[in-house]
């Protein structure tokens, strides 16, 4: 039978500046492990520590414009596109243009904080 999620669940975000992660499903809110869905509101100027994830992550812009950051350069991921990051590459996210970002974020399997590998600051 499917599962209804009526809300997300609100996540602490890393980074420079608050941007509001809501996790539909994943560890979380639904407590699955292989996969995650969250809806990601990031502002203008925000960034997040370089990380070296355990999962892969797919990104689809929803509104604005995504900076990612790799070891061989960056993309500018806009509305309407998507990137994926491969378990074990080191990037880094921002929105460093007006008016920031919203965007869906899928991790396989679920996104965890102790397999993000975050760098330290």
């Amino acid at each position: 039978m499917p599962i209804l999620i009526e809300k997300p669940t609100i996540i602490e975000a890393a980074g420079n500046k608050p941007k509001k992660i809501e996790e539909f499903a994943g560890r979380v809110n639904s407590g699955q492990t292989g996969l995650s869905v969250a809806r990601m509101t990031s502002p203008e100027g925000w960034k997040e520590p370089g990380q070296r994830p355990e999962f892969q992550e797919v990104t689809l812009v929803l509104e604005g414009t995504l900076l990612v950051e790799h070891e061989g350069g960056a993309l500018e991921v806009k509305a309407g596109q998507a990137v994926v990051a491969n378990p074990g590459e080191w990037v880094r996210y921002s929105t460093p243009l007006p008016g920031g970002a919203k965007y869906i974020a899928v991790c396989i399997p679920a996104f965890s904080p102790g397999t993000v590998n975050r760098d330290r600051e």
